[in-house]
């Protein structure tokens, strides 16, 4: 059965549950908006006082303050990154350290690729596909 055809047998139907896919959509973004809104000011709140407590343990030398409530405790986070991934490559590689990479797939490319090249699939490559509905909204409403 096409797809028109489907959809003239039950088009009440596909109305409200369009309907509703979109009023349920629309109340979670605004969920979503108040909740990003307060949790801000609360990430941005946490942030001074961590300011705070770090420049007390600077201040008094300590990497670990006892208190009342819980342990503050001081560390240092590094972060690695590179600008030049041609030498980083050529590094890794000279020197086998390929552990220094994570083990995944980008997405699009790997998807351009094959659709690019579908006679070349590596060994190994698992593919998990699964149909989505989309709803877009009807410029009536």
């Amino acid at each position: 059965m096409s797809d028109e055809k489907q959809e003239d047998s039950h088009p009440q139907k596909m109305d409200k549950m369009a309907q509703a896919y979109i009023r349920i959509r629309d109340k979670r973004a605004e969920n979503s908006k108040k909740f990003e809104e307060e949790d801000e000011l609360l990430a941005t709140q946490m942030q001074l006082i961590s300011d705070e407590m770090l420049n007390l343990c600077k201040k008094i030398n300590a990497d670990s303050i006892k208190t009342k409530y819980g342990t503050i405790m001081r560390s240092v986070k590094s972060r690695y990154w590179t600008n030049d991934w041609d030498s980083m490559y050529n590094f890794i590689e000279e020197n086998s350290a390929f552990g220094l990479l994570e083990k995944r797939l980008h997405q699009t490319n790997m998807k351009e690729f094959l659709a690019e090249n579908p006679d070349l699939l590596p060994k190994g490559l698992n593919v998990e596909s699964e149909y989505t509905v989309v709803v877009r909204r009807s410029k009536e409403t």
